[in-house]
């Protein structure tokens, strides 16, 4: 083994460090983690009992299964956003109407926490763009604006020609920025 070898020596720890950060990179992770912290409350208020002293407090209402059915799907959702991310537009606004919908079937939406994380969970997920190779997210491609009647320069180096191409003249430039509609002789 030769001093210059890199990669050999990392700590394995180090290793599955990277690897999660590289997993998470690509792919909605705060948005799907939102949504499953979100649903838990909301899947587990209506099912549990609090103890004060010697008294308990059930929280059960008559709409716990429709409770329970919402924070599953959201869970269900959060998932889905972690593991096949193409689809995350769908989940997101899944994630937001289960939680519009948890207040009035769910506890207030699991005492407002549910709904919250959920509803964030949705956005995140609906904001979410996938990052080019780099990590970096894409450019969005933009054309410089120009003025009515001004030509881009063309050299012979850009185009590698004995000629380079003409400029327009200023009545062609204005024929093809109404839209072509109108035409010059």
């Amino acid at each position: 083994m030769s001093p210059e070898s890199t990669g050999q020596n990392e700590h394995h720890l180090t290793v599955y460090r990277r690897g999660f950060r590289t997993w998470r990179g690509n792919r909605p992770f705060w948005a799907g983690l939102f949504t499953i912290l979100g649903g838990l409350p909301i899947a587990y208020f209506p099912y549990a009992n609090m103890h004060l002293g010697n008294m308990t407090i059930a929280m059960s209402t008559t709409a716990g299964a429709g409770s329970l059915i919402i924070g599953v799907l959201l869970v269900t959702l959060g998932l889905t956003m972690w593991f096949h991310s193409i689809v995350r537009v769908f989940a997101g606004v899944a994630a937001i109407l289960l939680a519009l919908i948890s207040i009035p079937v769910a506890n207030i939406g699991g005492f407002i926490v549910g709904f919250v994380l959920s509803l964030l969970g949705g956005a995140l997920s609906i904001s979410w763009a996938p990052a080019d190779a780099k990590g970096a997210p894409a450019p969005e491609v933009q054309e410089e604006p120009r003025l009515l009647g001004e030509a881009p320069e063309y050299t012979q180096e850009s185009y590698g020609t004995a000629e380079a191409p003409r400029k327009p003249m200023l009545f062609e430039v204005a024929a093809e920025a109404d839209g072509g509609r109108h035409r010059a002789g």
